[in-house]
């Protein structure tokens, strides 16, 4: 079922997404340029916009939206990271707001300071979705 955007590889033995019932999960993402497979260690803020451009593209690819995530779990190498993580967090999600999870984490994979994954509800399932905000 190929998307639009291209996926960023998976550097391990894992699927970037996996449908399984009502839902769709998205392995853990990293700030990987899909085009040439370079991971980008610089500016915590750009990290997060390009590993969420990750998620959406696999989200794509799997036949959904950023607005079918229902949870999201945050990993970050320095929890100082936080409100610059969340500002472009929250600009990718817009009015959609997933439940979420945020830890701070020993390291991560290749030297990144973030990783996101994300659960998201198949749109072709009749699951409803109802937030508590």
């Amino acid at each position: 079922m190929p998307g639009k955007a291209k996926l960023p590889q998976a550097k391990g033995p894992y699927s970037l997404w996996v449908k399984a019932g009502d839902f769709i999960f998205v392995s853990g993402q990293g700030p990987v340029d899909p085009e040439t497979g370079q991971v980008f260690l610089g500016d915590i803020a750009e990290q997060a916009r390009m590993t969420l451009e990750n998620v959406r593209a696999i989200l794509d690819d799997a036949g959904a939206r950023m607005d079918d995530v229902v949870k999201t779990t945050v990993f970050l190498t320095d929890i100082g990271n936080f409100a610059r993580m969340n500002e472009v967090y929250s600009r990718a999600f817009g009015t959609v707001k997933p439940a979420r999870t945020t830890v701070q984490a020993a390291a991560l994979p290749l030297g990144i300071g973030v990783e996101i994954e994300a659960v998201a509800r198949d749109p072709k399932s009749k699951a409803r979705v109802i937030r508590c905000e």
